[in-house]
């Protein structure tokens, strides 16, 4: 499979990499920014497996039913209650003490719509599961996964933030107009 992902990934799609995921670490947040459209899992599925690192995400609990199920567990999925009134924070950073090595990815837009501000959770669960956020830019306008090195977050969230977002400047999205 990772040579098919690679032929269609560099050959056919004509994508780069542009540094690792870190090999050193067990547990991490990573942050796939910016997300756009339908087209952002697929590539992230390829640049996964390109990379050999098992990433998981988690999605509402209710796409865990039948075929699709089966293929969101078999590609890293988590199922998660997603109604009101339940910690969110803790339930992830729950899933890092459960798991002796645990990557998730968040979309930290919770959308695939423009946003002027990111959601805050994925910050707060590494915080809370004390562990370092990588972030990575899903540039389409260069064709280019651009992937940082750990950042643990401080007690200055703005700072952080501010850190955060300037990873990001100028990267475009699959649907420009959103990122």
């Amino acid at each position: 499979m990772k040579a098919i992902y690679k032929f269609i990934y560099f050959k056919l799609l004509k994508w780069e990499i542009i540094g690792d995921f870190p090999r050193d670490l067990n547990k991490y947040i990573v942050i796939a920014v910016p997300h756009t459209h339908w087209h952002d899992f697929p590539m992230g599925i390829m640049l996964r497996n390109i990379l050999d690192t098992k990433i998981n995400f988690v999605a509402k609990k209710e796409l865990f039913k039948g075929p699709l199920g089966w293929y969101l567990r078999k590609v890293g999925g988590y199922a998660i209650d997603r109604t009101k009134g339940q910690n969110k924070v803790e339930a992830y950073a729950q899933l890092f003490k459960d798991n002796d090595k645990f990557i998730l990815n968040i979309a930290p837009e919770g959308t695939r719509k423009k946003v002027e501000k990111w959601k805050t959770g994925f910050y707060y669960i590494a915080k809370e599961a004390q562990v370092p956020i990588v972030m990575v830019a899903f540039d389409f306008g260069k064709k280019q996964h651009k992937i940082s090195a750990p950042f643990y977050p401080t007690d200055n969230v703005e700072a952080d933030f501010e850190f955060m977002y300037s990873f990001f400047e100028g990267v475009v999205g699959r649907v420009p107009e959103y990122s």
